[in-house]
């Protein structure tokens, strides 16, 4: 409509110039018409919605007093450009919105099931946990699961905005909408269709556009008084000039419509939601997302930021290290009795220490009685009569612990690790250490955080023995060790009391209460479900590298916030200014008003690429 609305004013414009005045006034008027219907019909119905005047209504009046005063061009010049402001607005949102529409597209309606060995064609909204799917190469993932059967590369791009392909394999986790690009593979399907990764990434994404900023709520709450106080101000400018500077009726009345049109707060009003709409969608591309326009306004504040340590700057996937048999025994038969055992746990460094008899290809035949899991020391088994344990060390008699192990069990702790013993008949034969590895991307992280300026602390329940040993390889500042749930909570609010915004990053049940006290709670995407929900970010791909860059977007995003809103106060103040002193004319007062507006929606835009 924007468009038509210019062509009539050149096609009106032209009319007039040949002299065709009524052919030319009938232009004008389907010009405003076909402009500012649906300005009006908006600025009207909103007037009588929330009670209050609006931009939109002020806009519709400042271009029919134009008209009233001879000045039909630069009222129509003026519908025209209000149009097309709107009209980028309106493609903002439509751009924003469309990250959703890209993301529906990726949901597939059918997923092959194994039925009693069979492939049946079932609607993917039909799978349930437990089911059995099939998925050939190149066609899209049904369903979130685990590899069962096969090996294959996946292109999660659209979830991480990671070009490379992931290599997945037997109990490797796959996700909805995510490509199968290589192999053919057999998944068990682990949550229900409304439950995916998939309609995650949705319902936070359209929350996040629905959700406004205190920036953009403080301005909509300005915008009814401030547009009072331009109607105000032009009333008296349709007076005070006229009986106290001597100006005539006519110069006084259109001085009164310049002014009605340059202190028009349109610009300022476009300041906020296209920036904010276009961050929050480049974020979505990226693998970031945020709830709310309010949290990437926080988090250009963040002074401090606080770290879970397991599953968060580690994998979350403890590795044997190290391991000791006494010489005299069959290393083999220990490892076996040992994997047997743990196979009954589901703890990780239990799963740890089954993985590493695998990757040692110890047979897993041997049949243990009578496993019991003694609640925060380990486990227990009985075999010929022989009674196993498997343990932390101050389960077990430090009298029965040879000399040389002690030592072992010392200096592995020092490096961070994590100790077992293994006990056979009230004697300890052996011990594994185990140690969760950090992520690759966790001291880039760290690294910029520091450069940023803002502290880094390490928040966990493990000794401060392993505490100390990921702090120095981390990078972070400091750390607080064997923290409960509640000791982090009271460890954010002293954050909070001493940097003001501060930040919590965690994944699990545990992190939920820290991540709530937070200013911005951060989970990763692989988390607990009460972590996401709690959270006001996620990062769908568990990448820290995500942090660096949702902070960098944020500091982008408030930069151009500002600009805005400086450059739109001072172009409304400098027309105000040059209309008082009789040095602007309503054709540049329009062009002026109406393109700063066009300008800051446009400079908002940018951050769709940044």
């Amino acid at each position: 409509m924007a468009i038509t609305s210019g062509v009539l004013i050149i096609i009106a414009w032209l009319l007039m110039h040949e002299g065709y005045t009524t052919a030319s006034a009938g232009m004008y008027i389907t010009a405003y018409f076909t402009g500012g219907y649906f300005k009006a019909v908006e600025g009207i119905s909103n007037t009588i919605k929330n009670r209050d005047l609006n931009v939109e209504l002020l806009m519709i009046i400042a271009a029919l007093g134009a008209a009233w005063i001879g000045y039909w061009t630069e009222g129509a010049i003026l519908i025209f450009i209000f149009a097309l402001s709107g009209a980028l607005e309106t493609y903002t949102l439509n751009k924003s919105k469309s990250e959703i529409s890209s993301l529906l597209d990726l949901q597939p309606e059918e997923a092959w099931k194994l039925i009693d060995g069979q492939e049946v064609k079932v609607s993917a909204s039909s799978l349930m946990p437990g089911d059995i799917i099939s998925i050939k190469p190149g066609e899209r993932i049904p369903a979130d699961g685990l590899i069962t059967k096969g090996q294959t590369s996946v292109d999660e791009a659209a979830f991480t905005g990671e070009s490379m392909p992931v290599v997945k394999s037997k109990a490797s986790e796959i996700f909805a909408g995510t490509v199968n690009l290589t192999g053919a593979v057999q998944a068990e399907v682990t949550k229900k269709n409304h439950e995916t990764m998939f309609q995650k990434i949705i319902e936070l994404v359209q929350s996040a556009q629905s959700e406004k900023s205190p920036s953009q709520l403080f301005i909509e709450r300005f915008e009814g008084r401030y547009v009072k106080s331009v109607l105000g101000f032009t009333v008296i400018m349709m007076f005070l000039p006229y009986y106290f500077f001597g100006w005539s009726w006519e110069e006084t009345f259109y001085r009164a419509m310049v002014l009605l049109v340059v202190a028009s707060p349109c610009a300022l009003v476009a300041s906020i939601m296209p920036a904010s709409l276009s961050a929050i969608s480049n974020g979505a591309k990226k693998g970031i997302l945020f709830k709310g326009g309010v949290h990437l306004e926080n988090l250009n504040q963040i002074k401090a930021i606080a770290f879970d340590k397991t599953g968060t700057l580690t994998e979350g996937k403890p590795k044997v290290t190290n391991w000791f048999i006494r010489q005299d025994l069959d290393q083999t038969v220990v490892l076996q009795a040992t994997a047997a055992i743990e196979q009954q746990s589901n703890h990780p460094l239990a799963q740890a220490v089954v993985t590493f008899a695998k990757e040692k290809h110890i047979p897993d035949s041997l049949k243990m009685d009578l496993v019991e899991d003694v609640t925060g020391f380990g486990l227990r088994a009985i075999r010929d009569n022989e009674v196993w344990s498997i343990g932390k060390p101050d389960w077990f008699d430090r009298n029965m612990i040879a000399q040389d192990m002690l030592e072992q069990i010392e200096q592995l702790s020092k490096e961070g690790k994590t100790v077992v013993l293994i006990e056979k008949s009230i004697e300890v034969i052996g011990l594994i250490a185990l140690k969760d590895q950090v992520r690759q991307e966790t001291i880039d992280a760290v690294k910029y955080l520091k450069s940023a300026g803002i502290y880094t602390v390490m928040l966990t329940g493990d000794s401060k023995g392993t505490a100390a040993v990921i702090q120095k390889e981390t990078g972070v500042d400091t750390f607080k060790a064997e923290c409960l749930p509640g000791v982090k909570v009271n460890e954010m609010k002293k954050l909070k009391e001493k940097y003001g915004s501060v930040a919590m990053v965690g994944d699990g049940i545990n992190d939920a209460p820290a991540l709530a006290t937070a200013t911005v709670g951060v989970a990763m995407g692989a988390g607990s479900d009460i972590a996401l929900e709690t959270a006001d970010i996620v990062l769908v791909k568990n990448d820290l590298k995500k942090i660096a860059e949702a902070i960098r977007l944020s500091k982008k995003m408030n930069r151009i916030v500002k600009q805005n809103i400086v450059f739109s106060i001072a172009v409304i103040a400098l027309l105000i200014t040059s209309n008082f002193f009789q040095a602007l004319d309503l054709p540049l007062g329009v062009i002026g008003h109406e393109g700063s507006t066009v300008l800051v929606i446009l400079n908002g835009l940018r951050l769709l690429k940044a």
